[in-house]
């Protein structure tokens, strides 16, 4: 996964898209954000809507068992 920032939103944490999105549309992807101990999702068409907040730990197993499916 490349790495792109998003557009600012004003929050601290620093949301990064996909470049491998398989969508059309740029903004209709899953962004996330990595904080001490905590992975956090967001939806990219809704910034300021809801995030889920997991363990790094789960985000990793979350994705590698995505990647293998």
């Amino acid at each position: 996964m490349i790495r792109r920032p998003s557009a600012g939103n004003g929050s601290e944490l620093e949301w990064f898209k996909s470049s491998y999105s398989s969508s059309s549309d740029i903004n209709d992807c899953v962004e996330v954000a990595n904080a001490p101990g905590t992975t956090h999702v967001r939806d990219s068409k809704s910034v300021e809507g809801p995030r889920l907040a997991i363990t790094h730990h789960a985000w990793t197993d979350f994705v590698s068992y995505v990647s293998e499916h």
